[in-house]
């Protein structure tokens, strides 16, 4: 639609990107042999702090920290270079710190509804503990608030801009990708009315997310139509980082503050099969309508404030104004890295793991499990719990394929069931526990959504979306190759050698 001027101009930018990238690797290892020759002091004292932290990430022994741990041994100084730019603890950076603050601010503004966690605690008592979690972590548990599950992209996007049409005040959308094609088209043309008709549109995107796409022509057509538009994290302003880590990844969108979409859908035509890549992409999304919508609404507001320090926003202005009764409870988070060590992301689901007694099914598009991921599902499988996993047959990376791989074997000895979807790729993030409890949301089963990127979801307790996931689950199985240890101990040698070598240094895929 002309959006973009110059359709080259966002592939300049990408080769731009990756040219600054392998130029900073080609420093660091030049840099590297440089020292090793003909600085032997400084090289050698550069081999003591490589020691130094070393020492002091053995004794927080992570999963993601002992994987830097081997790159700065294996390559000492080269090592220390790569760890100071992208692996080294940032909780105390200003960033961080103002993140924290806006945070413990939105809190404060959250009201937790006592009445509805005292009717949770007699409603589901077998796993109020996950709901208690999320309390203590800032995120109210809601009533009164109708959740709806789709269980394609299909479906969920055509919902979507059907409430998009539907907007009477404001429009608040946040992604990690968008792309030219027809779903953006359609969208655009949706919200380009909507201004006209006086509603307020608010848009923003990340950067690395939209790479191809976010160019000056495009800002500059958002702008004329009339949006508000903000670039969270933009790669240039910080090239130390090259802007792998800290990406916005969460999927949301509120529409006059009744109604609020999540789930693993992006704002492309892949995601609702209009185009095909890997196969089939089948994902999955929820609506929320109610009370539950205002921490999605606080969500998106803090992450504006973040890309935007000017923003001046009441957020009272924005809460729902419509009256619900409905069954059930939901609770809306997110996390990211400015949590860390305690993200709710992964805690949200390890509770999960750690409550279930009948049974745990997960879809996901990547297994990159850490240590404590891993005994907790392998524990639950040992202790009888019915745990099942969905993930991929038709990758879009191969290499974070080969590290799904890799976990396999551990999990199905101890009796977790691993699926792969025979019709392509499945981008789905769900949990469901027990036909009691469920979560929905952007949330991959790896060290990026658990450590690196800012995520969101929403826990469900008692209510009939969980049993729509359940039944969606089950339905998908009927399409998925079922996985088993000796198919899995035959697989080639040269694979074999490869998942391992990547096993290493997954955290950093």
């Amino acid at each position: 639609m002309g959006i973009i001027k110059s359709k080259y101009y966002g592939i300049i930018r990408g080769f731009t990107v990756g040219i600054a990238f392998f130029l900073q690797i080609g420093i660091m290892i030049f840099l590297a042999m440089y020292l090793s020759q003909y600085a032997a002091v400084l090289y050698f004292i550069l081999e003591i702090i490589s020691i130094v932290i070393v020492f002091e990430l053995v004794n927080n022994a992570e999963s993601y920290k002992i994987t830097w741990i081997i790159i700065i041994l294996v390559i000492p100084v080269a090592g220390l270079f790569l760890y100071s730019m992208w692996g080294r603890n940032r909780k105390n950076s200003r960033y961080f710190k103002r993140f924290r603050k806006i945070e413990m601010q939105r809190t404060e503004r959250l009201m937790h509804d006592e009445k509805a966690a005292e009717d949770l605690e007699i409603d589901h008592p077998n796993k109020v503990q996950i709901s208690r979690y999320l309390r203590k972590e800032g995120f109210p548990i809601y009533k009164n608030t109708k959740a709806t599950y789709y269980e394609v992209g299909e479906k969920v996007l055509s919902a979507l801009l059907e409430d998009i049409k539907n907007a009477k005040k404001f429009i608040f959308m946040e992604y990690f990708i968008i792309s030219e094609g027809k779903i953006w088209d359609d969208i655009l043309d949706a919200l380009t009315q909507k201004v006209k008709e006086g509603v307020e549109v608010k848009l923003l995107f990340d950067d690395f997310g939209t790479l191809k796409i976010n160019t000056y022509a495009f800002r500059k057509e958002m702008k004329n139509r009339g949006f508000e538009m903000c670039i969270f994290n933009p790669i240039h302003k910080d090239m130390a980082r090259m802007s792998f880590n800290y990406r916005n990844h969460q999927k949301i969108t509120v529409i006059d503050g009744n109604i609020a979409y999540t789930g693993g859908f992006n704002l492309a035509d892949e995601y609702a099969n209009y185009i095909e890549r890997f196969g089939h992409w089948k994902d999955s999304g929820m609506r929320l309508y109610g009370e539950g919508v205002y921490s999605f609404t606080c969500f998106f507001l803090d992450m504006w404030r973040i890309s935007n320090k000017n923003a001046q926003i009441d957020d009272e202005a924005y809460k729902p104004e419509v009256n619900v009764k409905e069954e059930g409870y939901v609770q809306p988070f997110m996390g990211g890295p400015h949590r860390n060590p305690h993200n709710p992301t992964e805690g949200a689901y390890t509770r999960m793991i750690n409550k279930a007694r009948d049974y745990i099914y997960i879809t996901t598009p990547y297994l990159v499990l850490d240590r404590k991921m891993l005994e907790d599902l392998t524990s639950a499988a040992e202790s009888g719990v019915d745990v099942r996993i969905i993930v991929p047959k038709i990758y879009d990376k191969w290499y974070v394929y080969m590290v799904n791989v890799s976990n396999y074997g551990k999990l199905m000895e101890a009796g977790v069931q691993i699926y792969e979807y025979t019709p392509g790729f499945i981008h789905a993030k769900n949990v469901i526990v027990d036909d009691e409890c469920a979560i929905c949301g952007t949330i991959n089963t790896d060290y990026r959504s658990f450590y690196l990127h800012y995520e969101c979801g929403v826990f469900l307790s008692e209510m009939d979306a969980i049993e729509e996931m359940k039944k969606d689950f089950l339905q998908t199985l009927k399409v998925c190759d079922a996985m088993d240890l000796i198919r899995w101990s035959k697989r080639p040698i040269g694979n074999k050698f490869i998942q391992q070598a990547l096993r290493i240094v997954s955290p950093l895929l």
